[in-house]
């Protein structure tokens, strides 16, 4: 765990809120902080209070629909689906955009869609203007997707444009890497099996959580999510997981070690909420998990 003096400013400042208002001290005797106090500590706190049961469970605590965005609305990716809580009670939620791999289309890996959205996301599932686009190309896509989002579509008086994230699998995973360099801001990222043929990412700033395949024969571990993930510096928060048994496909149908640390980042670090530490330090361990590896966040 790194010292308090590495840790992201806004995240440092919540952790001093919380301390303020949880407790004042009046001439020795304890007077807890009003709700409404509470509450203004982390503004960006969705849902009810994280347990494996809801991370593993299929859908999250939000109900969601769903809408496609033609690939002749848009400009600089294919179109897609996006999926968003329905609550209107919430205020507004980050968003996260996701890209398939090599030759695939949205539809490979679109179960990450309702359930990431169902634990308080808004997230689009992008098109890409190709399938044969490679990582770099994707990575322009992901963000001209996060910017539709933000500024043109139907739902975005649900956003809050500073909390935006990217993912991916495979060359979409290798093109989410290339988004967190391009764009230093984003909150978070998320490469799935990545494959890029760039194998130091030494310039990532963004938070990034890398999941690989133990048998990933396509982008094995040892030549692409590994180097990736040991070339991050550890001044950014990282995080790496390799699931047992699994090959380059896990995320085309649904796996749920991948959808509940998926979650957890996410919520850590688009959200801030630190209610979801408990899932990334010390990390998952089981049947399903060959490795782990992080950073431990700390706030």
């Amino acid at each position: 765990m790194r010292s308090p003096t590495t840790t992201r400013p806004r995240s440092l400042v919540r952790a001093v809120a919380r301390l303020a208002v949880a407790v004042v001290l009046t001439a020795g005797t304890a007077v807890a902080a009003s709700p409404a106090a509470q509450a203004a500590a982390n503004p960006y706190e969705r849902g009810p209070a994280p347990t494996h049961a809801i991370l593993e469970a299929s859908r999250g605590p939000f109900a969601t629909a769903s809408l496609t965005v033609s690939s002749l609305s848009v400009s600089g990716f294919g179109g897609g689906v996006i999926y968003y809580p329905t609550s209107t009670s919430e205020g507004t939620f980050g968003a996260i955009a996701i890209s398939p791999g090599f030759t695939a289309y949205w539809s490979s890996i679109s179960w990450l869609g309702p359930r990431l959205a169902s634990h308080g996301f808004v997230v689009i599932g992008i098109e890409t203007i190709t399938t044969l686009d490679q990582p770099d190309s994707r990575g322009r896509q992901l963000l001209a997707a996060l910017d539709y989002l933000v500024e043109r579509s139907s739902v975005r008086s649900r956003i809050d444009g500073t909390r935006l994230a990217v993912a991916g699998h495979s060359m979409g995973g290798g093109g989410s890497l290339e988004a967190a360099v391009a764009r230093p801001s984003l909150q978070a990222a998320v490469p799935l099996a990545p494959w890029n043929l760039t194998k130091s990412w030494s310039n990532v700033r963004v938070p990034t959580l890398i999941v690989g395949g133990e048998y990933d024969s396509i982008a094995p571990v040892s030549s692409h999510s590994e180097p990736f993930y040991t070339s991050i510096p550890a001044s950014s928060e990282k995080a790496y997981l390799e699931l047992n048994l699994e090959d380059h496909f896990f995320p085309q149908s649904v796996n749920t070690p991948t959808a509940k640390q998926m979650v957890a980042w996410l919520k850590r670090f688009v959200d801030d909420d630190t209610r979801y530490e408990q899932f990334l330090c010390p990390g998952p361990t089981g049947f399903d998990v060959e490795e782990y590896r992080s950073t431990c966040p700390s706030y």
